[in-house]
C-alpha cells in the first residue's frame, strides 16, 4: 500500500501575498496582528505550510503507529469562518493543558478543537492572554522537541 503524502508541508509561497489575498478586511488585519505576535514570541520568520497555514519553526513527530513527518511548531490560519491558532503542546502534556485551560478562562470569546483555538475576531479576546497562550505553547514545544 502506498504511503499517504502529507499536504501540509513547508513551502516557499509568500506569506505577505497569502495575507493580502484574504477576502475579509477584518480577517486580513487580524492575520497581520497575529503575524507580529507570533514573530515576537518565536523570534522566527513566518513560512507557509501547505496552502493556508502560516507557521513558525518546525519539529519532527513520530506516532506509535509509525507515521511521521514535519510540522510547524506554532502557527495560525485565517480561515473564512474564523482564525485558527494551532496550540499543539497542550494536547501533548497534562500540565500544559491545565495551564492553557486556566488562561482560556480569561481569553474572551473562543472555541477549541483537539489542538486548535478558534477565534472569530481578535477584538473579542484579551490579546495579552492570547500572547501568553502562544508563548506557553512555544516554550512547551521547544521543551518537548529540542533541536
Amino acid at each position: 500500500m502506498a504511503k499517504a503524502e502529507l499536504k501540509t508541508r513547508e513551502n516557499d509561497a509568500s506569506v505577505a501575498a497569502f495575507i493580502a489575498g484574504v477576502d475579509s478586511e477584518v480577517r486580513r488585519a487580524d492575520a497581520q496582528t497575529l503575524l507580529e505576535l507570533f514573530g515576537r514570541v518565536t523570534g522566527l520568520p513566518p513560512r507557509m505550510w501547505g496552502p493556508s497555514i502560516i507557521g513558525f519553526g518546525s519539529y519532527h513527530y513520530k506516532y506509535d503507529s509509525g507515521r511521521e513527518g514535519e510540522m510547524c511548531r506554532a502557527g495560525f490560519s485565517p480561515r473564512k469562518a474564523n482564525m485558527v491558532l494551532y496550540l499543539i503542546a497542550a494536547y501533548c502534556d497534562e500540565d500544559a493543558a491545565r495551564e492553557q485551560e486556566r488562561l482560556l478562562a480569561g481569553l474572551g470569546k473562543y472555541k477549541t478543537g483537539k489542538s486548535c483555538l478558534y477565534v472569530n475576531r481578535l477584538d473579542q479576546v484579551d490579546m495579552a492572554v492570547l500572547e501568553k497562550l502562544v508563548a506557553n505553547n512555544w516554550a512547551e514545544m521547544n521543551r518537548r522537541y529540542p533541536d
